[in-house]
């Protein structure tokens, strides 16, 4: 019976198409990640002995990753890709806000994109989410929420989720006695993720998100985006979600808005803001970095500007251009409004990955930042800024 079976014209077409389909879903998630995801410089990385010895005395944090995106446990270290929970700890990183983007139009670019298509639709059948997150953007964000929780259970208390500035405050008094401890904070890049409806915040609020951006790489609802088709402003929608986001005391995030979203937000914004992960015209000067002005109007708000690591962001693929966009941030309007904003995992080529924070930390020091600068660049403003700014419980 079996030697029929599988001599039949059915099972030979059969087959083949079965593994096709078990390829897919194991495999081409893998392969489009590392295709997406390069490094300059693979791991082990090296710095002066003067670095090396700060750097384990830094409370590092990052503004901005994207590693939840890939369907990667992130509880293992992983061959690919920038960041995972064993690989933070080697890097000394205390809190790494992992940011969801929701929807990706097909041909990303910095200049122009419609909001037409959207390939983390067949990114998200390839890793099998759930089905409720192929047509709802809401539910894909909880869906990574649930996995980012679920990686926190399975860490053995080796990773816990942020919250609040309480959680904040009491997991910095335990890592005080443990540094391979590491958190993770929750972030959203573009407001479509509420699927249309504000009330959607509180759902969003409920899962563990406490920062978001009014736009990714499409013009929405809520307002325009850098690379959007008409790069407009705030809407009124926009206007009562910035509202209702200080409400609750989620942080705006002004990465990826076009420019009168960005004066439009600082218009009417009455508590501090973050660009979590951008580059400067000063350095490098494109539509998507921050003009002086920009810069100026973040920093009086109070705000923290997160320095990329990718060539766009700094115009090179070092962790001296990365320090070049610092210094000319914080010559501007000081080093306590300057911080860390990689985009790993981000379908960007990074110079290293997160274990090679220390090169940075070197760099710093070679620009002639003092210990105590490096010490608030690479995490302490971060740090300074979520205690204040996160709801009190």
């Amino acid at each position: 019976m079996i030697r029929s079976l599988v001599r039949s014209p059915l099972f030979q077409i059969a087959l083949p198409v079965l593994c096709i389909v078990v390829a897919f879903f194991l495999e081409v998630p893998r392969l489009v990640e590392q295709n997406l995801n390069p490094l300059v410089k693979k791991p082990p990385y090296s710095a002066s002995q003067r670095a090396q010895n700060l750097h384990k005395q830094l409370t590092v944090a990052d503004l901005h990753a994207d590693s939840l995106l890939w369907g990667r446990d992130l509880l293992e270290r992983g061959a690919s890709g920038h960041v995972d929970i064993p690989r933070l700890a080697d890097g000394n990183v205390a809190l790494q806000v992992f940011s969801l983007p929701t929807k990706s139009p097909h041909g990303l670019n910095i200049e122009r994109n419609e909001d037409k298509n959207d390939d983390i639709f067949w990114l998200a059948i390839a890793e099998r989410w759930p089905p409720a997150t192929w047509n709802s953007l809401t539910a894909r964000a909880l869906y990574q929420a649930q996995r980012l929780h679920q990686f926190a259970r399975g860490s053995h208390g080796g990773f816990v989720v942020i919250e609040s500035a309480s959680d904040l405050s009491s997991y910095l008094e335990r890592r005080r006695g443990n540094r391979r401890l590491t958190a993770g904070l929750l972030s959203i890049e573009g407001a479509h993720a509420l699927d249309g409806k504000l009330e959607n915040l509180d759902v969003l609020y409920r899962a563990g998100y406490r920062m978001m951006s009014p736009s990714h790489f499409f013009d929405n609802d809520i307002g325009g985006s850098s690379a959007g088709v008409h790069k407009t402003g705030l809407t009124e929608k926009g206007r009562e979600w910035v509202r209702q986001m200080e409400t609750r005391h989620m942080i705006v995030d002004l990465a990826h808005a076009s420019a009168k979203t960005i004066d439009d937000v600082l218009a009417i914004a009455k508590r501090p803001l973050v660009v979590s992960h951008t580059g400067v015209k000063g350095t490098c000067d494109n539509n998507r970095n921050l003009s002086d002005e920009q810069i100026r109007a973040v920093a009086a708000k109070g705000g923290l500007i997160g320095i990329g690591y990718w060539d766009t962001a700094t115009c090179g693929t070092d962790a001296r251009a990365i320090v070049k966009a610092m210094r000319y941030v914080s010559d501007r309007v000081g080093v306590e409004h300057v911080a860390l904003g990689s985009d790993f995992d981000g379908a960007i080529t990074a110079p290293f990955d997160t274990t090679g924070l220390v090169e940075i930390t070197d760099a710093m020091l070679e620009s002639g930042y003092s210990e105590q600068e490096v010490r608030m660049i690479m995490g302490e403003n971060v740090m300074k800024f979520l205690a204040a700014n996160l709801p009190e419980k």
